[in-house]
Parts: structure tokens; sequence; C-alpha cells
């Protein structure tokens, strides 16, 4: 008989393929919020700004891949919110409020209100992420509130125009409820409020709007222009959350990002543009 030999052959494992480690995260994504709407002297009130565009979900991330975030600023008076991008996401900044008789609101991540007379409707939201800002009176030069992620924008009612902003979104993603990307106020003689979750109140009686909350998407308020010009506020700037399991957590990050434990998760809170190498 003869013998049959047996032969190991070892690879080196330089040629060896492995799968990527993947673990699954949930995320919290906001634009920067719209401008406020200037109030013209003698013309117009200004129009609330739309808040920052909300997104959030779960997605799965690959160890060693680098994640940056860039965090949208709010905008200026009469100005467009910027937008938030991470893991190849995109929340629209907010639509700025309008100004100026008939002035219209512009698009956004949720809309900002426009300003009568006439029937100048608010300005759209972009689908699954925020509504669309309130109308301006039909009577006179009311504005509408701007939109909030989750209502719309109050529209002028033609008398008081104290037209509030729409409401944000709330999320427990941190482990506390916190409301997002609330609406701009327009300017009256009582300033509209500003919708939950960062949004402006528009300015009283000859006053400028109040600014959106920094770091929560709000919108701008609208100014008041009874017998002087004042602008609106600026919007707030965005935010991104990024919920990981602890036990994944790398703590590679760039931005300064505040880390906190919510049970089994750790929490990153991006308030400026960084990134996260999982």
């Amino acid at each position: 008989m003869g013998k049959h030999t047996s032969v190991n052959t070892l690879v080196p494992s330089a040629f060896i393929t492995k799968a990527a480690a993947t673990y699954l995260a949930s995320y919290v994504l906001v634009g920067g919020g719209g401008g406020g709407g200037t109030g013209v002297s003698g013309t117009s009130e200004g129009a609330g700004g739309g808040g920052g565009g909300f997104l959030s979900g779960t997605q799965t991330l690959s160890s060693g891949a680098v994640y940056n975030v860039v965090i949208g600023a709010g905008g200026a008076t009469d100005a467009n919110g910027s937008a938030s991008t991470a893991l190849s996401l995109t929340a629209v900044g907010g639509g700025k409020g309008g100004t100026g008789a008939s002035g219209a609101g512009a698009i956004g991540g949720s809309g900002g209100g426009s300003v009568g007379p006439g029937t100048t409707a608010g300005a759209a939201g972009t689908g699954g992420q925020g509504s669309a800002g309130g109308a301006g009176s039909t009577s006179g030069a009311g504005g509408g509130g701007g939109g909030g992620a989750s209502a719309v924008g109050t529209n002028a009612n033609g008398t008081t125009n104290d037209s509030a902003g729409g409401a944000g979104t709330s999320t427990s993603i941190t482990g506390s409820a916190i409301t997002l990307g609330g609406g701009g106020g327009a300017g009256a003689a009582t300033g509209g409020a500003g919708g939950a979750g960062g949004g402006g109140a528009g300015g009283n009686t000859n006053s400028v709007g109040n600014p959106g909350t920094v770091n929560r998407g709000g919108g701008g308020g609208g100014g008041e222009g009874t017998s002087s010009t004042n602008a609106g506020g600026a919007g707030g700037s965005g935010v991104f959350y990024l919920s990981v399991p602890t036990a994944n957590f790398t703590a590679a990050t760039t931005g300064s990002p505040t880390i906190t434990i919510n049970g089994a998760n750790t929490v990153m809170t991006f308030t400026a543009s960084g990134s996260y190498t999982a």
C-alpha cells in the first residue's frame, strides 16, 4: 500500500480578504434655519424664516471608515440657511422669510413665510424634511410664520398678523427630549411666536426680529416695519447627533463633539463641522 501524504498550504494573511466589521448607528441631522424677513418702514412686516430640514433614522457604519460632518450655518436677515451634511445625507437649510409688499418666502428644508397683500402663499418645505411657510395677508402687508419640521407656519390673518412659526420635531436620541427645526414668527405689533424647536419670535412694533436658537436649526423672526425699517433675526445653526453602541465607539473624532451616554449607546453631538472614524 502506498503512503498518502497530506500537504497543508498556508496562505499569507495579506492575501486573505476579510469582510469589514459593521454596526448600526442612529442619527438626527438638522440644517441651518432661514433668516427672518426685514420689516420695511411704512410698507410691510417681515415674515418668519423656515426651520432647517430635519432627518432621522439608522445607518450601518463600517469599522475604520471616516464619516465627515458639515454643520450648516443659519441664514442672515433675508437669506436662506445652509445645509448640514453627514452619512451621505443632506438636511436642507431653511428658507428665508419674505420682505416688502407681496414679498415671497423661499423654499427650504422648511419654507419661509410670505408677505401680503394678495394671495402670496408661503414657500414650500422639502419633502420628508419640513413644512411650508404661512401665507401673507390678503388685505394688507402682514407676513406669515416660517414653516417648521413638523407643522406649517401660521397664515397672516389681516388684522393682528401675529403669525406664529410652525413647530419643529422632537427627538430623544440623547436620552432627553429636544425639539429642533422650528419656524420663525412674523413681525407685528405683537410679534408672532417662534415655533417650538428654536424658532425666533417676530419683532414687536418697530423692532427687529429675534434670532433662531443656535444648534437647533430654528428660523429667524421677521422684523416689524410700522414706521421704521427693522431687520429680521438670523436663523439658528444646525446640529448632528450620532448614537452608536458603546461597545463599538472608537472615540476617534474631530470637531470636538460633545460625548454623552444614553443606556448602551454613546452619543456624539456635533455643533460644528468635524468627523467620526468608526
